[in-house]
């Protein structure tokens, strides 16, 4: 029986396979379309893609509420009771959820939760990191994990380049003539997670393909970089565009990348980044 069950939100873009994999229980952000609710990560991104294409209306995201956290660790408790739950948090700053838990954790001495401060595959990374090291010392104190998890949110980087900026028109995120102009030019901004909170940082001009290639090579340049695991997205298909696909894995491997690991963004993130997006994610050095 495990001492902890690690808890997070589907937008760690933590699928089904890994989490059984690692025994993590990931609980369901939701989709809003119009006046239907439905969990992220229970439908594929293309139908939201269609959705807006077809109304232009882009469906709206929610955290997981109370009573998804209070399901979860009800569930939890009643299959392991003396086991701990660890929840590994989607950035506290950018939604509801980590309020949402802390409701649900009330009179529940065996929650404890900490904010990564990370979205999409950088939550993945540190949450699956933390599996992973728990694995390996299954005698880890609680002091020792809690560290493993403090040192993982402090290193944590993470940059993406959005796919379709009318997405973030469309979602309020950037202006008409921010996008008109962006449009024209052929610029991509570079969104970056600091300190928990989504800020463009770099404004890249020219193809998609060009402006991954620029990102990668600053991404694992700009500061020493621990490339044991690298976690990159994408937000369109069974599979990553393949000519993205081999640059950025020849810019990774020429750098001592290990393992590298694609993971298709589920609609909470999609829906703020539109089709084409690409996403990466590694821990600072030490």
């Amino acid at each position: 029986m495990a001492d902890y069950i690690l808890v997070t939100e589907t937008g760690s873009d933590i699928h089904e396979e890994t989490a059984r994999r690692h025994g993590i229980v990931v609980v369901p952000m939701h989709v809003n379309f119009g006046e239907v609710s439905r969990d992220d990560d229970s439908f594929p991104p293309e139908e939201l893609y269609e959705y807006y294409k077809t109304t232009g209306k882009l469906p709206q995201t929610s955290g997981c509420t109370p009573a998804d956290f209070s399901a979860a660790f009800d569930r939890i408790h009643e299959k392991y009771p003396t086991a701990k739950i660890l929840y590994l948090a989607y950035s506290a700053a950018t939604t509801v959820s980590y309020r949402s838990a802390h409701l649900a954790a009330e009179g529940r001495d065996y929650v404890t939760m900490m904010d990564t401060k990370s979205v999409s595959c950088a939550l993945r990374l540190v949450v699956t990191n933390v599996a992973r090291m728990m694995e390996v010392n299954p005698d880890a104190t609680e002091d020792e994990v809690k560290a493993f998890v403090e040192s993982q949110v402090r290193r944590i980087r993470f940059a993406f380049i959005p796919g379709d900026l009318d997405y973030l028109r469309a979602g309020g995120r950037l202006s008409n003539v921010a996008f008109l102009g962006a449009t024209l030019l052929r610029i991509k901004p570079t969104v970056e997670v600091l300190d928990g909170k989504l800020v463009a940082t770099k404004k890249r001009r020219g193809a998609m393909v060009k402006c991954v290639g620029q990102l990668v090579e600053d991404f694992v340049t700009r500061e020493p970089m621990d490339l044991s695991r690298v976690n990159l997205t994408y937000t369109v298909g069974n599979a990553p565009d393949p000519i993205i696909r081999a640059l950025v894995e020849k810019i990774l491997r020429d750098h001592g990348a290990q393992e590298i690991e694609w993971v298709k963004s589920g609609c909470v993130i999609a829906s703020h980044s539109g089709p084409g997006a690409f996403g990466i994610a590694a821990v600072a050095a030490e």
